[in-house]
């Protein structure tokens, strides 16, 4: 498996051994506070007029904007924790004490997040950790009580943490051209689910997309409330406008040199195929089959057929089906166009938008691998 270094990963010192002794903080935890709801940008007050009202809401609506719904979601997820873990060990997470958050991310890299002292869970990745740390310093920010995350007892038990426990992350391995081939052939060309999974798979590799984008397409802009952008179709290619990570953004896929893994043709197909005219663009089929349904696709329908067609083709068949299994996810569609795209090294940083070339060459894994010899270039 494919494993690189952390860009981001610091070798800080250790500066001490354990964290502070946490002082005492009340014992109940009350339901506002374990709330995962997004807080009101505006404080409550009894006899706001209407049009106030009407202006708070829209402003929630702005904060939920202000970041993606998967992020608001893991975030939510990590306040639960941590308000949990508080409830558990008879301390309040509000206002927010250094102290007891460097005692919980201690927790969490010890595997006593969970459970109690005699039953352990496993312990986080460092990776976690420092979501955990950033979703409990963002919610104490949006209930208005700021956590000082530079605060030593937290800064130096999280240094401490990397150097011990931190590891190269491990990514997904990237599906090259004569993989995505094969996995085409395991579809069923004339079901509306081969057509639509067709699609799916050689729009998100020729787009470079995260799953994500893929799912999130609408057939036009402005068509529904959750879509991530719209497609496009011209005679030469398809121009995909993307809200992502780093702003909104324009992909071009051209046309194929084949029908058979053109990502056009497979779109074309399957938009007149499954009579989709207004929404999202990659629907569930119901009906065993038959139908197509109005609801769009979750994004780890994406990671399911990855998977499912990578088994079924044969990929990596040195390895045993658990280990394939871990290696192929939504991902390497993302990671394939990078690693196979023999073109300048600017045209797959501006489809893939990214922010910088560094990262772009992060993806660049098994096109460059072993291209430059130094051991023979140094007489060896």
């Amino acid at each position: 498996m494919t494993q690189i270094i952390d860009e981001n990963s610091e070798n800080h010192a250790l500066e001490c051994s354990a964290p502070p002794h946490s002082t005492a903080v009340s014992a109940g935890v009350s339901p506002a506070e374990l709330s995962t709801d997004l807080p009101s940008p505006v404080p409550a007050k009894a006899a706001l007029p209407a049009q106030l009202q009407d202006l708070t809401e829209r402003a929630r609506g702005y904060v939920e904007a202000a970041s993606s719904a998967n992020t608001r979601k893991a975030y939510a997820s990590d306040w639960k924790h941590f308000a949990a873990w508080c409830r558990r060990q008879n301390l309040s997470p509000l206002p927010p004490d250094p102290e007891i958050v460097g005692l919980y991310i201690t927790a969490c890299a010890s595997g006593s997040a969970v459970g109690t002292a005699t039953r352990n869970s496993k312990p986080n990745t460092v990776s976690t950790i420092e979501r955990r740390l950033a979703a409990i310093g963002w919610n104490c920010a949006q209930r208005g009580t700021p956590l000082d995350r530079k605060d030593r007892a937290i800064a130096t038990v999280m240094a401490g943490i990397r150097n011990q426990h931190a590891a190269p992350p491990r990514q997904k391995e990237a599906l090259l051209p004569e993989d995505l081939i094969a996995m085409l052939e395991t579809l069923d060309r004339g079901s509306l689910r081969g057509m639509r999974d067709r699609a799916m798979l050689l729009v998100g590799f020729a787009g470079g997309l995260r799953r994500s984008e893929i799912t999130g397409l609408d057939l036009g802009r402005d068509q529904t409330e959750d879509g991530r952008g719209w497609v496009e179709i011209f005679d030469k290619g398809a121009l995909l406008t993307l809200r992502g990570k780093t702003g909104w953004r324009e992909v071009e896929i051209g046309r194929g040199s084949s029908d058979a893994t053109c990502p056009l043709v497979a779109l074309e197909t399957w938009i007149r195929f499954a009579r989709l005219a207004k929404g999202p663009l990659f629907r569930r089929v119901t009906g065993r089959g038959k139908d197509v349904g109005p609801d769009r696709l979750n994004d780890q329908e994406v990671t399911r057929l990855v998977k499912k067609t990578t088994l079924a083709a044969g990929v990596r068949g040195d390895l045993s089906e658990a280990e394939r299994e871990q290696l192929f996810a939504g991902h390497s569609l993302r990671a394939g166009l990078a690693s196979s795209a023999e073109v300048d090294e600017r045209h797959v940083q501006k489809q893939l938008g990214h922010a910088s070339a560094e990262m772009t060459r992060r993806y660049q894994r098994r096109r460059d691998r072993f291209r430059i010899n130094l051991t023979k270039a140094a007489g060896l």
